[in-house]
């Protein structure tokens, strides 16, 4: 009689790999545990979520920091004695974190935000795509209200949403771009409550549309690819975030996210 192994269960995410999976570090081998950890574990992933987040707000307010060329009087010729010999290691590393010092006063005293105004869009579109990785994948229970549930059922999940968020939602309409609503859910977001609307194309391919409270007033769209090939496009209207979500490139998710902004600015 032949023996038939049986496949080897995933082992449990190590707190080093949900730290690796926040920094877009995690192995490949791994993505399919890591969906399955985020899945089950709603605080897990509500976790992930915010600490991607973190990153992101952190990377936005140095990145501008980080691109500006250094001043010549700072370069490291400038530090060197006359005769050619090189300032002691102590010397050059005081000297910059006194440099370091002078540059956090002088935001303070200018009272500049170091937050660029896209802060808060790209911690909402890192929220949408881990949504997005979480339940796009789901086969029994990919939303939590199903329009195919009856006439009824789309009505009643807008409503539900709305009243859920405080703000007045509607589902866009997307069939002519080849993608038909299946439902939505209610997620945990940085701001309070969020919205998920799922949507599928005749081959099974799927997009999100993540609904958030957003500060701010940039209505203009922005972009994020994500580690795992998800990428969004984002928009802010009347205090609401909105990022549309899928495994596709920004060509191929721009017809449907120009679709949903104009159906929900009618």
């Amino acid at each position: 009689m032949t023996e038939v192994n049986a496949p080897r269960p995933e082992a449990p995410l190590t707190e080093a790999e949900v730290q690796a999976l926040v920094d877009d570090r995690l192995p490949p081998d791994r993505a399919e545990a890591a969906r399955a950890a985020l899945a089950a574990d709603p605080d897990l992933a509500a976790r992930v979520a915010a600490q991607r987040a973190d990153r992101l707000a952190l990377r936005a307010a140095l990145d501008p920091i980080a691109a500006e060329p250094i001043p010549e009087r700072l370069r490291l010729a400038h530090l060197a004695p006359r005769d050619g010999a090189f300032v002691p290691l102590r010397r050059i590393a005081a000297s910059l974190a006194l440099i370091g010092i002078g540059a956090l006063g002088g935001w303070q005293i200018a009272g500049r935000d170091p937050a660029p105004a896209a802060q808060p869009m790209m911690r909402l579109a890192a929220e949408a795509q881990l949504a997005h990785a979480v339940y796009a994948v789901e086969v029994a229970h990919p939303v939590e209200v199903a329009v195919s549930e009856g006439d009824a059922a789309e009505p009643h999940l807008m409503a539900w949403l709305s009243k859920r968020l405080g703000h007045p939602l509607a589902a866009p309409d997307l069939r002519a771009q080849g993608f038909t609503l299946i439902g939505g859910r209610l997620l945990p977001a940085d701001q309070g409550p969020a919205a998920q609307l799922m949507y599928e194309d005749a081959s099974g391919q799927r997009v999100t549309l993540y609904v958030a409270a957003t500060p701010g007033s940039e209505t203009a769209f922005r972009f994020r690819e994500g580690a795992d090939g998800t990428a969004s496009l984002v928009w802010v209207e009347a205090g609401l975030g909105f990022a549309l979500s899928g495994p596709m490139d920004r060509a191929a998710l721009w017809p449907l996210a120009e679709a949903a902004y104009h159906e929900l600015s009618l």
